[in-house]
């Protein structure tokens, strides 16, 4: 009878919290928050961040991104020169009493100009034209620009417009829009560099950028959002030290509470939370028991580095145990996948990781396993 899988519970060496797994031991007063690591994309602080939301003008983004993936395709270029229509001018112009350019029915900016509007400005009447420049309507951009979203892994997209005004249905998650101010830095840093403009001119008409973390340290993007039904929306990334992280926040009641809420989840999102890469080498694990081995047990090591992260108050209780499905029975080859490493944190869903062997155990001989059975017989079976 083989005796019963052993669990073998060790902390690591350094406390901390595998990547996924999210201690809400922060508030915000946001509906919908998160904080993200840049680098590694790794979600630190969520507060129903992936439930689908209403983005308002944080839809400008994706406007932005399927016009940077247009151009890069060649389907269309900076200096191409769009009309603006009557519709776009009454929607989303002067006339519309929303974010707009300025632009007058007849102009014929180019794309780039209109990206300015759209990023800077946060024109309505940008959006509208590049749309109709490019596909014919905003319906059908609008579809374009969900179908690329879903494409880049943005589930939670499901966009009826160019511009994120009012309309039935039109959603993404707060952890979408970080993944895709992920997407923009890391794809289009050339354009990337819009986001940190203080303001922009067209003609006679000046706006300032309404991104009010702009003044933060490290902070050059991205994009601010505002409806009645959604409430008042930011997403920012800022780098320190080297360090980029991404926020974003949605349902704040005013301008001066998204600023101010920004400010402080900017923050904390260098001061309260914290990020490694743990590696196979710098983590020593206890040896796994093996059952009718040469050697009783065997040293194991993590299969692959594991991304870590969390709020440092919870990283310290973060605990680890080595969990085997059955019990190892020689022979047993380096590099065979042996068990798994469990990592939990304060009620948290436990995060697992291969273990290796890292060496050759042969199985015991007859007179060996005869001697090993009898000593089982003697303790009782169990190990």
């Amino acid at each position: 009878m083989l005796p019963k899988a052993k669990i073998f519970s060790a902390m690591l060496a350094t406390a901390l919290i595998v990547s996924g797994a999210r201690a809400q031991i922060m508030d915000t007063p946001a509906s919908h928050a998160v904080i993200m690591d840049h680098a590694t994309g790794t979600i630190l602080f969520s507060k129903d961040g992936s439930e689908p939301m209403i983005p308002a003008s944080m839809t400008k983004m994706m406007t932005a991104y399927l016009v940077f993936e247009l151009i890069d395709r060649g389907e269309i270029s900076l200096t191409d020169r769009l009309t603006v229509s009557e519709d776009a001018w009454r929607r989303g112009g002067f006339p519309s009493g929303t974010s707009t350019m300025g632009l007058a029915p007849g102009d014929t900016p180019t794309v780039e100009e209109l990206l300015h509007g759209v990023i800077i400005m946060s024109g309505n009447d940008a959006c509208m034209v590049l749309a109709e420049g490019i596909s014919g309507s905003e319906e059908a951009f609008a579809r374009r620009m969900t179908a690329l979203a879903h494409e880049l892994g943005l589930n939670s997209v499901n966009f009826k417009n160019a511009t994120g005004l009012e309309a039935v249905g039109h959603v993404i998650s707060a952890e979408d829009l970080a993944k895709l101010a992920k997407l923009t830095i890391d794809n289009y840093p050339q354009y990337y560099e819009w986001y940190d403009m203080p303001s922009y001119t067209w003609r006679d008409y000046t706006q300032a950028n309404r991104n009010p973390l702009l003044e933060v340290s490290g902070a050059d993007g991205l994009k601010t959002g505002h409806l009645e039904e959604s409430g008042y929306g930011l997403t920012a990334s800022a780098v320190r030290d080297g360090i980029r992280r991404t926020i974003v926040i949605n349902g704040l009641d005013s301008k001066a509470a998204r600023a101010q809420e920004g400010e402080r989840m900017m923050r904390m999102a260098f001061q309260s939370y914290d990020l490694k890469v743990i590696t196979p080498e710098t983590v020593v694990l206890p040896e796994v028991k093996v059952w009718l081995g040469e050697r009783s047990t065997v040293p194991v090591s993590l299969a692959s580095q594991m991304t870590i992260a969390g709020h440092k108050a919870v990283l310290e209780k973060a605990k680890s145990e080595i969990v085997l499905e059955n019990a190892l029975e020689a022979p047993i080859k380096e590099g065979d996948t042996v068990g798994k490493l469990v990592v939990t944190v304060d009620g948290q869903p436990p995060v697992e990781t291969p273990i290796v062997a890292e060496a050759d155990v042969k199985k015991l001989g007859f007179f060996g396993r005869a001697i090993e059975g009898l000593s089982q017989m003697i303790s009782g079976g169990n190990g």
